[in-house]
C-alpha cells in the first residue's frame, strides 16, 4: 500500500476533496484508511463508561486508499509514490516530483 500510518495525505475524491489530514489507522483487508478529521460521520451511541449520557458522536469513517495521495514533506505537494531499493537493501518510498525519501527513519 502506498500510504503508511502517520503520513500526511490529501483527499482526491468525495465530499472532503482537497482536505489534508494525518493517517490514523490502516485497514489492509478492505484497503481503507482512517484519516484525522476527514469523512466525519455521526454515530448514535448508547450510554457506556466513556460516554455516560450517550448521544450523537462525530467520528472519522474509513476512506478508500485510492482516493488519497501522499503529501511530500520536502516539496509540500501531493505526489504519487515510487519505490526504490537503497544500497543497504532496504525498500523505501520516494516522491515522484522531487525524489525525496518519504519513509521516516525510526
Amino acid at each position: 500500500m502506498h500510504v503508511h500510518r502517520e503520513d500526511t495525505v490529501v483527499v482526491l475524491a468525495g465530499k472532503d476533496r482537497g482536505k489534508k489530514g494525518r493517517v490514523l489507522k490502516i485497514i489492509n483487508k478492505t484497503e481503507k484508511v482512517l484519516v484525522e478529521k476527514i469523512n466525519m460521520v455521526k454515530r448514535h451511541t448508547r450510554p457506556n463508561q466513556e460516554l455516560p449520557q450517550g448521544g450523537i458522536v462525530e467520528k472519522e469513517a474509513a476512506i478508500h486508499v485510492s482516493n488519497l495521495q501522499v503529501v511530500c514533506s520536502k516539496c509540500g505537494k501531493a505526489t504519487r509514490v515510487s519505490h526504490k531499493i537503497l544500497s543497504s537493501g532496504k525498500k523505501t518510498r520516494v516522491c515522484k516530483k522531487c525524489g525525496e525519501i518519504l519513509d521516516k527513519e525510526k
